[in-house]
């Protein structure tokens, strides 16, 4: 082939391959040719037209990079584009839900579940955030067979929840194990089993403590129609005692509603500040009445600075209430109830109640939150207590994401500490 036809095959074939990248250099690209092929034509040997050739190509890539349009990114796949349109839906659901691909890595959390369970990082493995064989077992089966799962799990912390988690696949790239994705939800059933529980615990503690006031009601009324239907001063005895059992009657019911109310919301944790402070000195002035007619002292010892937590005024002031009451009346022999705050800038809070009575037996005191648990059942009676005081403060104190330590010594008296 001669020296004309070499320029020409080239010149086609560079041009072939740079035409798509260099559209804006054609003009260049031309001029070049045209020199190249009079060139030939002049009789210039190849060598030199190639070696022209050479100058040529490195100078237009030179030009070619980095004025030119930058190379684009790598087209997203399928499975990103798709669960990248679904964030915005996911997260405006209620309800916490994970985006799990097929090597069970979380590849997504709406903001509902990130709230409940905390953030995962991209990538997760699931198995290094669920610690639930159930779930994760469901999960794997609904990987392996492509089929709807879903079973009622139970969370405790950081308080009691009912769920019924279900995982279903989600094809939005063909059949191709790259295309599919699985959503795994939380569908919270905790009010309805806390409503159940509820009937069912209000029907069996109000028959069981109502039975006795109601039976001596009936007896009296029986009485007062019958052999004491003139006798003047058993009728004012009688209708005393029947005062005191309807009284008591009432107090119990209101208990009641009141435990009931706050396992409705005890997985609901209240968030307004409340200074420690000055809700401790109101709780000591309301009981100041109280511990004078039981002719006990209250102390009560609070840091300068204020001391704010998150959680109910009302609540926590029902707390307090009931714990200096309780040491009031059965620490009475000790003649005094020391209340001390401790914590503030940024400590944690302390509330301790202290008496020094004759305390309570260590087999007792794992108990006595329970519901109508009471260490000396004629002392509580007598002291209208319910026995239901202290299962409200637990139950409080859950809300408020605290706990109730209770240190007793028999002969010593009792300290129940509040931790924030």
């Amino acid at each position: 082939m001669d020296s004309e036809g070499i320029v020409l095959d080239g010149a086609k074939v560079f041009w072939q391959g740079l035409k798509p990248k260099l559209k804006a250099e054609r003009w260049i690209l031309g001029l070049s040719i045209l020199l190249a092929v009079l060139a030939a034509l002049a009789g210039i040997h190849v060598l030199a037209v190639i070696a022209f050739w050479l100058v040529l190509v490195a100078a237009l890539l030179k030009r070619t990079g980095p004025s030119a349009a930058p190379v684009p990114a790598a087209a997203p796949t399928v499975m990103e584009t798709q669960t990248d349109a679904l964030m915005p839906v996911l997260n405006a659901l209620d309800m916490p839900v994970l985006v799990i691909a097929t090597d069970e890595t979380v590849l997504f959390q709406n903001t509902a579940a990130e709230k409940v369970f905390g953030a995962i990082p991209p990538e997760s493995y699931l198995s290094a955030r669920v610690r639930s064989p159930g779930i994760l077992d469901m999960v794997r089966e609904t990987i392996a067979t492509g089929k709807v799962n879903q079973i009622e799990h139970a969370e405790r912390l950081p308080s009691d929840a009912v769920y019924v988690v279900r995982v279903a696949p989600a094809d939005i790239g063909g059949e191709a194990p790259s295309g599919r994705i699985f959503l795994l939800t939380y569908r919270d059933i905790s009010q309805t089993r806390r409503i159940d529980r509820m009937r069912s615990d209000f029907v069996a503690n109000a028959s069981h403590e109502l039975r006795t006031p109601l039976a001596s009601l009936r007896g009296f009324i029986e009485t007062l129609q019958g052999p004491a239907k003139n006798d003047a001063k058993a009728q004012e005895r009688f209708f005393g005692i029947m005062h005191e059992q309807a009284t008591r009657m009432s107090r119990l019911v209101d208990d009641l509603l009141s435990l009931s109310r706050l396992e409705l919301k005890s997985h609901i944790a209240p968030e307004d500040p409340v200074d420690l402070v000055p809700l401790l000195g109101h709780v000591r002035d309301s009981l100041q009445l109280l511990a004078s007619d039981l002719d006990v002292t209250i102390s009560l010892e609070v840091p300068a600075e204020p001391v704010v937590v998150r959680g109910d005024r009302d609540e926590l002031i029902e707390v307090f209430e009931n714990l200096v009451e309780n040491a009031c009346k059965y620490g009475q022999e000790g003649k005094k109830v020391e209340v001390r705050l401790t914590g503030g800038e940024g400590s944690q809070a302390e509330v301790s109640v202290t008496d020094h009575g004759p305390g309570i037996p260590a087999e007792h005191v794992p108990r006595i939150t329970e519901r109508f648990y009471r260490v000396n059942v004629e002392a509580s009676r007598s002291k209208k207590g319910t026995g239901l005081g202290l299962a409200i403060v637990k139950h409080i104190l859950t809300r408020h994401r605290a706990r109730l330590l209770i240190h007793s010594e028999v002969g010593k008296g009792t300290v129940f500490t509040v931790r924030f």
